[in-house]
């Protein structure tokens, strides 16, 4: 049965990313879903290589993290006010805070394109759902999804220690594509946001076949 789940999640679909500019996404993602989005860092090319606009040279998210302390009270729900900050500042990387409009669960790649796979089976319709380079995929959810996860795992056995499954929720944020993560790559949709997937799942519809992916995946 694996084998024949594993076979359907290596033929999900990813769909054709657009060729968005940084501020067309912001704008988008204001606008139309109605996210609160706040400008990151950027790369620079010194010495032709780039580099994290933060000035760390190890940085671990070459343009793709807050720029300061204060960023989430910077963030915004306006796309006016999203025009104005990335025409300031094109190349800043696209940050949605979690816990506001949504939370996002977050669980190894191979995983989440297994639990794609079953969703679609099953006919559920989850919401957007994004690819990072490194290797994780996030999946837009209802908020307040952390506090329900240890019960929804209890109830299949498992628990949150034992899986690779983390919810981004309050204070944290998800990358939106089509930022660049330096030298790693960009960001993509595994499922673009459409109107099919403008009601987000509730965690309690997704997180069995979340569960199961990862457990399978270890």
């Amino acid at each position: 049965m694996f084998i024949v789940e594993e076979t359907i999640a290596g033929a999900v679909q990813i769909p054709k990313q657009r060729g968005e500019s940084l501020l067309d996404t912001a704008v988008r993602c204001a606008e139309e879903r109605h996210w609160d989005v706040v400008p990151g860092t950027w790369t620079e090319v010194v010495d032709g290589v780039h580099v994290c606009s933060c000035g760390d040279a190890a940085c671990s998210a070459p343009g793709a993290h807050p720029a300061e302390p204060g960023w989430a009270d910077l963030a915004t729900g306006s796309a006016s006010a999203a025009r104005r900050m990335w025409q300031q500042r094109p190349g800043a990387s696209v940050l949605l805070p979690t816990g506001r409009a949504f939370d996002a669960i977050s669980v190894p790649e191979t995983a989440g394109l297994l639990a794609l796979a079953r969703m679609e089976r099953m006919g559920l319709t989850p919401g957007p759902v994004t690819l990072t380079p490194y290797r994780r995929t996030e999946f837009f959810v209802l908020p307040g999804a952390a506090a329900k996860l240890p019960d929804l795992l209890r109830a299949l056995g498992w628990t949150a220690s034992s899986l690779d499954l983390v919810v981004l929720g309050e204070g944290s944020y998800v990358v939106a594509p089509p930022t660049r993560v330096g030298r790693h790559g960009a960001v993509q949709w595994a499922r673009r946001p459409t109107q099919e997937n403008r009601w987000l799942p509730d965690a309690g519809e997704l997180v069995p076949s979340l569960a199961y992916a990862c457990g399978r995946d270890r």
